[in-house]
Parts: C-alpha cells; structure tokens; sequence
C-alpha cells in the first residue's frame, strides 16, 4: 500500500472558496489575532519564557556553569523546603500580607465613608482627598527614605515621643515598623476604590432601609456591605498577592534584618541568588512563591467569574 502525502490547503484557497459570510468571519478572526500579535508575542518573551526557563533552573545544579549543570531532580526542593530560614520568611510573609490587608480594608473603608459623608463640605472634601491619596502617589524608593529617616534615632518620630527607639533596627519591633509602613502606603488603593463603590451604591435602598425602622449600624452592615462585597472580595485577594510579593520597601528599609525577623519570601529568594550565588535553589524558592501566588490568583478569578 503507497502512501499519498496529504498537504495542507492553502489559507487564501480556503478564504477564496468559503462562503461570503465565512470570508468575513476568517477576515476578522485574523485582523483580531493581528492586533493582539505584538502584544502576545511580548507576553512570550517577556513572561513565557523567564517562566519557564526558571522552573527548568528549579530541577538543575550548578546552572551558572552550563558546561557543569548535572539535573538534580527534586533534591532543590527538598532542600529549600527543609531550611529554617524558608518556614521563617513564610512565618514573617504572612505576618506581614495579613494584617497589612486587614488593616488597609478598614483604613480604607473608614476613610472612603468619610469622604462620601453628605457631613463633609465639598471643599473640605477635596482637600481630604489629596492628602489622604498621598502616600499611594510615592515610589517604594521614597517611602523607605522618608521612614527612615523619621523612624531614625535623632528623626522627628524619636523626638516626639522623647526616645531613641531604633525602630527599624530592633528585633522587637523591626517587623510591626515595616508593616505599618507598608500600611500606611498602601490604604489609598482601598480608599479609592470602595469610595467608586460607595457613590455607586442607589440611594434608594438606604432610604428604604430608614423608612423600614433601620439604624445607622443596621444600614452599614444590610446595605452598604453586601452592596461592596464584589469589590471587598477583589481587593482583598489583589492585596494579598502583591503584598505577600513585597521587595522594595523590605530591602530598602530593613534588608530582610535585623538577623531576619523581617525576612520575606521575596528577600530570600533575592539573597539565595544574589547573595550566595545559588541560583538552582534561588529559581526553586521562586518557583514555589509562583504556586503560592497561583492559588490567589485563581482564587481571584474564579471569584472574577461568579461576579460576571
């Protein structure tokens, strides 16, 4: 029995040949794919690729030296998985993501009610609104200055106080300093966004709700919270993943110290490579925050799903 080769039709045929209403439809499928081409083709580069190329450094020794990399299979793993300092940084990540989230929703549920209050003048409003979305307006470069020197022995928090607390240098306060920090820097995104879902809440429903007899608390808890609750949802877990992926402000106010009580999984994973030049366990500890940060990730867009 000879085979026959088969080859492929050619596109521009099977447009000729479609009916008219098919060429159209193949006409906008390819322009569509056209316009998203550079972009994908960057999401690729860009993403795809480092991805998988770190995964691939995850399962390998001595990557630096490509002439010598042996595969180690799971033994990166088992490494990282066993070291102190891992379950420490894990310890201090989820210290760190949990209540900087918690407190960032009530900072910025408290001040986004305040500046929908009908209470407020309009003016007095305004001028609320930008100092309150200020910290959200600086880099994580110019927060750690700014706090380190309010926060250093001769700075104006010490003298306020009349201290020379070293709050970012002691043990027992280094990792409360840099979260509230990072709370401070971080309410504004709450703030902004539940104030949207605030002024998008009808207010026939909290005029219905007075009518019925219901108190300010009962209104707060009935009507405003359930009508936030897709949004509440959104922002907490948007929150707690790039939280719980937090580097610039650690390293640049603490380094992960002192010793490592503000240590991170982000800082970790930075000093494993660039500190001890171990790139395979450093690609591995990478990739376990990527699957760490999946599970929010597809938490989100699930919930993403149900909303729609």
């Amino acid at each position: 029995m000879s085979l026959r080769t088969v080859t492929p039709p050619d596109p521009q045929t099977l447009l000729q040949g479609a009916p008219p209403r098919k060429r159209r439809q193949l006409r906008r499928a390819g322009e569509s794919y056209g316009f998203l081409a550079p972009t994908l083709i960057l999401l690729f580069v860009l993403m795809i690729v480092p991805i998988v190329m770190v995964i691939g450094y995850s399962f390998q020794d001595n990557v630096i030296l490509k002439s010598s990399s042996e595969f180690a299979g799971a033994d990166n793993y088992v490494t990282v998985l066993t070291d102190p300092a891992f379950w420490k940084a894990t310890g201090n990540t989820v210290f760190f993501s949990t209540v900087s989230v918690a407190v960032h929703l009530v900072l910025g549920l408290t001040f986004a009610m305040l500046l929908n209050s009908p209470l407020i003048s309009v003016t007095s409003r305004a001028i609320f609104r930008a100092l309150y979305v200020l910290p959200w307006l600086f880099t994580a470069a110019v927060i750690a200055v700014l706090w380190r020197m309010l926060l250093s022995p001769n700075g104006i928090v010490n003298f306020l106080l009349n201290t020379d607390v070293e709050w970012l240098a002691d043990p027992q306060l280094a990792l409360g300093t840099v979260t509230f920090i990072n709370i401070w820097a971080g309410y504004p995104f709450f703030m902004v966004s539940l104030l949207a879902g605030l002024q998008g809440i009808p207010q026939d429903l909290h005029e219905a709700a007075s009518i019925d007899g219901a108190s300010q608390v009962q209104r707060f808890w009935n009507v405003t919270i359930p009508q936030l609750r897709p949004i509440i949802i959104s922002l907490l877990l948007l929150d707690l993943i790039w939280t719980s992926q937090q580097f610039a402000l650690i390293w640049l106010t603490t380094g992960g110290g002192p010793i490592d009580v503000t240590e991170m999984l982000s800082t970790y994973t930075y000093k494993l490579a660039f500190a001890n030049y171990d790139f395979s366990l450093a690609a591995t500890a990478a990739v376990l925050i990527l699957l760490m940060s999946l599970v929010l990730a597809v938490l989100y867009v699930r919930h993403q799903k149900a909303r729609d």
